[in-house]
């Protein structure tokens, strides 16, 4: 099998090859380490790689299946990690110039999971500074590029895992989202990002709120089934997080084909309210709406109230600042960007009467969701993950968006920092393109802690649209090359 073929596999497909021994984990990362060469260059996604380190990891792991040792999940398939997550000897930015040199002794949480299920660390994933915004550029390594359209944004915290996914330089990668960090860069990449209920993958919580739930890791992948298996890889507790809960006995079980689409009552909200959202997204998604319906499913317009959710969470993000970046900050004045600056001044200025006034405002976001899905009946809700196309990779972020002026660098997220604070799950599907080939992503929002019937509507919603299968731009300039 040639390097390209292996590359584009299946992530689920890949790893049961590896532990059948049809392919060996060395020639798996080979490919892969090929393709990153040829295509990082372009869009600069994987910040790190430690090649050498990968390639005695890839020898132990075909080792291991030679011995017919037990086999994880994700054994043999090629990782790279979001740079906010500590890899033990491997350089850690977290995006800052602070830590431009840092490098861990111990792995966090997070990848010490991808480790035990099997997977081979390769590498670091661009993600803007500490995290903040979803546009993916920090003054270490620059800026992510849209491969779709080079001169555009692939949006962010996780635009580097989201695009080295979507160039097939890794099978699937981790991310992580407060107010949409695993959903909107999916979605301008035309691949799949969900974002779980809090507390369904455990995550370190050192150095801030063990009991802050607005951020949550979540899996990215091409495909629904591929982003089930990393989450069920992932999933469960750990003693060390306190919000964290055991995985569903069905975890690691592929999603197949999933739910009937005739069989799905999907509440449509084009706007979620008043959210402005650009004219060119909103044809995309009609058009897969049209689809849906064609196909059988009872689509019908219809949202939650939430109104107030907006409040709720701009005060506790400005919180989670406050808890989190404020000793940074006072150790080294100066060296943190202007919107993290402006979060943090925001969090420190909070009083105690507004703090609980957003939080009694995020109970009323969780039970008007909860009430929607399962009072009203519906099996999801659907709505843009974005309300911006991927804009330019030169600006921070959109001030205006269908001719609303946007308040501040978070207020153009709305679509998804509505659905954080309810703290329902959401995942991003591809919905299609523009006609000027930019991806669109449909989000949708299910039950809380009910991932797996989330993942099966969505592998339904997948298999009607049919809407990732078209090459990124970075394929399409070798296949115009290779046919002159």
């Amino acid at each position: 099998m040639d390097g390209e073929t292996i590359c584009w596999m299946p992530a689920r497909a890949m790893a049961a090859a590896i532990a059948a021994g049809d392919l060996t984990a060395t020639a798996v990362l080979e490919a892969h380490l090929d393709r990153i060469a040829r295509v990082n260059p372009m869009v600069n996604a994987i910040v790190t790689l430690d090649a050498d380190g990968a390639r005695a990891r890839a020898r132990a792991a075909d080792a291991a299946v030679a011995r017919g040792d037990a086999l994880g999940p994700l054994h043999g398939l090629p990782v790279a990690v979001k740079d906010l997550e500590d890899a033990a000897g491997m350089r850690t930015t977290y995006g800052s110039a602070i830590f431009a040199d840092h490098v861990p002794d111990a792995d966090s949480l997070m990848v010490a999971r991808l480790r035990a299920a099997g997977a081979i660390v390769i590498g670091k994933t661009n993600t803007p500074e500490l995290g903040a915004g979803s546009q993916t550029f920090n003054p270490v390594f620059g800026a992510t590029r849209n491969p779709y359209d080079l001169d555009r944004t692939c949006g962010g915290s996780s635009g580097g895992a989201a695009v080295a996914v979507a160039c097939g330089m890794v099978p699937i990668a981790d991310g992580s989202d407060l107010g949409g960090s695993v959903r909107n860069p999916p979605a301008f990449c035309s691949v799949v990002g969900l974002r779980p209920s809090p507390g369904a993958i455990a995550a370190d919580v050192e150095g801030g709120d063990p009991w802050e739930s607005l951020s949550v890791y979540g899996p990215i992948a091409r495909t629904v089934d591929d982003a089930a298996l990393l989450f069920g890889a992932l999933a469960g507790d750990d003693p060390r997080d306190p919000r964290s809960v055991p995985a569903p006995a069905d975890a690691l079980d592929p999603i197949g084909e999933g739910r009937a689409v005739g069989d799905l009552r999907v509440g449509w909200s084009e706007r979620l309210g008043d959210l402005p959202v650009e004219g060119a997204i909103r044809d995309v998604l009609r058009a897969a709406r049209a689809r849906l319906a064609d196909a059988g499913a009872r689509v019908e317009d219809a949202e939650p109230d939430l109104r107030d959710a907006d409040e709720a969470f701009d005060v506790l993000r400005a919180l989670g600042f406050a808890t989190g970046i404020a000793p940074l900050a006072a150790e080294h004045p100066g060296r943190l960007k202007d919107t993290i600056i402006y979060n943090l001044e925001k969090g420190l200025a909070l009083t105690g009467a507004r703090i609980g006034s957003a939080q009694r405002a995020r109970e009323r976001a969780f039970t008007a969701m909860r009430a929607f899905l399962a009072g009203d009946g519906f099996d999801v809700l659907a709505l843009p993950v974005t309300q911006a196309l991927p804009f330019s990779v030169d600006v921070p972020y959109p001030t205006a968006i269908d001719g609303v002026e946007m308040e501040d660098y978070v207020a153009w997220m709305r679509s998804c920092s509505r659905i954080t604070v309810t703290g329902h799950p959401a995942i991003s599907v591809p919905a299609g393109f523009t006609t000027d080939g930019l991806p669109v992503g449909l989000q949708l929002v299910g039950r809380h802690r009910g991932e797996r019937d989330l993942l099966a509507v969505a592998r339904a919603v997948e298999r009607t649209l049919d809407a990732a299968r078209r090459p990124p731009l970075v394929d399409r300039r070798a296949q115009d090359r290779n046919s002159e």
